[in-house]
């Protein structure tokens, strides 16, 4: 088939561009890795050699996939050519040059990987006599950032009042040195030495710039201020850069992207042609008319682009108000079951996008309720974290202190003295005499060769558990209090708070903690007070709906909006609508006007990120929002988000949700067993 019949015009003229840098600003769902794969094509059929060329990305799995479909393109010789080509993310690609130029650089290196970089950094605060006041990770942190941005210690923002950024500029120099001394690079520096070394040493600039005659970079909107000196000073004169992205999409400034890489492409390389790829191949058309609402009052935007498509029809997309949250998660949960169950509709072909992985807590219960399949797409399920599971472990144990794998997960959790070594000898003594393993740990102090520490852990952890399950089985207390007053006395938020990488962290992960004592007590009004209540609650955890969750299984995708970025789907719904939620509430911060640190920038991003969330869909939109949040104890109204508001009341359907019925155990049954039923 001809380039001409596979190629809309817009794509033909990106394709067929020849000498000189030219920016494609490919609108969601417009095919941009097929322009892409084709441009490199058609560069070898005009006589550019494939060694040649040089296709950037920012994963190994685009870059494999651009790989194969070559291959496939250019036919029997297409496998030859395609291992000519250089197509590798960019720190592949800088890894790949220090690796050839280890003279200009004084010999071989290292690589060091994350945890040797935060051991550097502890090291060097403890120097410092710091170690104690600042998180060695979020030092690290900084100085990543000011490594993406191409700057120097002395080029480091200074804040006023920011206490890490000042502990960072003295940081840096000395990390640097370090690593140095080490003959070390990290993960930034494959890109920053590469800009630096081809900067500062001509001739072997001149050596790469002849061997690469064309550079194409995928996702162009992500690039950082380091990958674009890499770019402009590998392009050289020729400037033969052709740049595919999308500014409507640039959601990664937080991690270091500039928006203002792609905003300013024609400054950067002069003399450049746009081409804008607008014809969406993924959407319907009422869809799209909402995306082009909401990313038409971007302020920030230079290239204006308005998605259209030629697959007209399709209902207007919704947008659920809900009561609460829990009514939110609830409809949802029930939609999708009836959209699996009686329309048909594939599990996989269904997904779920929020703002905040802490929105999943909700969805996956009610999933779960409705016997629906699902995974959490770039992060671990609610019930599956840690901090929640060691929970869980303990009120089982409550329940039945015959539950060895609940006994060994906790038995040391926190850190109570029992080591694996203890553990042993307390497994062996209670094998030796017939008993359970917790009857070993009851019967302790009489294990002579157990060490002190242990026997007092053994102490401790059989009144805490004895204790909880007093409450349960004869005071019937409330789970989610025996739960709160176990965790209590255990001391389980300073091990989550103070074990965690970061405060940060820490807090994220005691907030699971509390997540999960409210979702015991919403139980509660349902199944009930004590023991009954809980077991019923921990055996729908039991359920094995959505263990099959390896890439390509027929499940639910839930997601964060990040996180769903090169997904679509036939239905996609889009929690929490809602202003401090969508946009964020750090971007609301009205004493905070850089970007990363909340103002308009960041309000730009949240809009460009609930954009990419509109456009994951393909058939079926469907927005919500809660009215009111419990803060605190205290119902509060919740505002909707701006960008809804920017939508116009025509082009959505509008519903009020008070209540959502809640899901018998029949009914929640007989979806298990439909769903149990396709999978099969």
């Amino acid at each position: 088939m001809s380039v001409e019949a596979r190629l809309n015009p817009a794509q033909k003229a990106a394709v067929e561009h020849g000498d000189g840098p030219v920016l494609v600003l490919a609108g969601a769902g417009s095919g941009k890795t097929r322009v892409i794969t084709h441009r490199i094509v058609r560069l070898v059929e005009r006589g550019v050699p494939a060694s040649a060329i040089v296709a950037l990305t920012f994963t190994n799995k685009a870059a494999a996939e651009m790989r194969e479909r070559v291959a496939r393109m250019l036919g029997k010789k297409g496998a030859a050519t395609a291992r000519a080509l250089s197509v590798s993310t960019f720190h592949s690609f800088g890894l790949g040059v220090l690796q050839r130029e280890r003279a200009a650089l004084g010999g071989t290196f290292t690589i060091f990987d994350q945890g040797d970089q935060t051991s550097l950094v502890k090291q060097l605060l403890r120097a410092a006599g710091a170690d104690r006041s600042y998180d060695a990770q979020a030092v690290l942190a900084r100085i990543s950032n000011a490594k993406n941005a191409f700057q120097s210690a002395g080029e480091m923002p200074d804040r006023e009042g920011d206490a890490y950024d000042e502990i960072a500029r003295e940081i840096f120099p000395r990390y640097q040195a370090a690593l140095r001394s080490y003959k070390a690079f990290d993960f930034d520096d494959l890109v920053c030495e590469v800009a630096r070394l081809w900067r500062d040493k001509d001739a072997l600039r001149a050596r790469w710039q002849e061997r690469f005659l064309h550079v194409l970079v995928d996702e162009y909107q992500d690039t950082n201020r380091a990958q674009l000196e890499l770019l402009r000073l590998l392009a050289g004169e020729r400037r033969n850069v052709c740049a595919v992205g999308d500014d409507d999409q640039a959601i990664y400034g937080w991690r270091g992207a500039d928006v203002r890489n792609i905003l300013d492409f024609e400054t950067h390389f002069p003399g450049a042609r746009v081409i804008k790829l607008e014809h969406n191949y993924r959407s319907r058309a009422p869809i799209l008319e909402v995306a082009n609402a909401v990313i038409a009052k971007r302020v920030d935007a230079r290239w204006r682009k308005v998605l259209f498509t030629d697959r007209p029809g399709g209902e207007l997309p919704s947008v659920i108000v809900a009561a609460t949250p829990e009514v939110e998660a609830t409809w949802v949960g029930r939609e999708i079951r009836r959209l699996v169950g009686e329309e048909g509709k594939r599990p996989r072909d269904v997904a779920v996008l929020y703002r905040s992985n802490g929105q999943s807590r909700l969805i996956e219960e009610a999933l779960r309720e409705q016997g629906v399949a699902h995974k959490v797409v770039g992060g671990t399920q609610f019930f599956e974290r840690k901090e929640v599971k060691d929970v869980l472990a303990y009120l089982k144990l409550a329940l039945n202190p015959n539950d060895e794998i609940s006994l060994r997960r906790i038995i040391n959790v926190p850190a109570r003295g029992i080591g694996e070594a203890s553990l042993e000898k307390i497994a062996l003594h209670a094998a030796q005499h017939g008993w359970t393993l917790w009857q070993g740990v009851e019967r302790a102090l009489g294990i002579d060769e157990l060490p002190g520490p242990a026997r007092d852990g053994c102490r401790a952890l059989e009144e805490a558990v004895g204790h909880a399950r007093r409450e349960l089985l004869i005071q019937k207390v409330m789970p989610s209090v025996v739960a709160r007053s176990l965790v209590t006395r255990i001391g389980l938020q300073d091990d989550v708070t103070t074990g965690a990488p970061s405060v940060d962290v820490g807090a994220k992960k005691w907030a699971n903690v509390e997540g999960l004592f409210e979702t015991l007590a919403r139980r509660e009004a349902r199944d009930g007070k004590g023991a009954d209540g809980l077991a019923a609650f921990l055996h729908t955890l039991t359920m094995d709906i959505d263990s099959d969750s390896e890439e390509g299984a027929d499940v639910v995708t839930l997601s964060t909006l990040h996180g769903s970025k090169g997904l679509e789907f036939d239905v996609v719904f889009l929690l929490g609508c809602e202003e401090g939620y969508l946009p964020h509430q750090r971007t609301l911060d009205p004493r905070a006007t850089d970007a990363g640190e909340g103002g308009a920038a960041d309000i730009e991003e949240e809009r460009r990120l609930f954009y990419v969330g509109v456009t994951r869909a393909r058939e079926r939109l469907v927005m919500s929002r809660a009215r009111s949040r419990v803060l605190r104890g205290k119902a509060v109204p919740r505002t909707p988000s701006r960008f809804l508001l920017d939508v116009p009341a025509n082009l959505v359907v509008e519903t009020d949700v008070q209540e959502a019925a809640p899901t018998t155990r029949a009914e929640a049954a007989q979806s298990l067993d439909a769903i149990l039923a396709m999978l099969r």
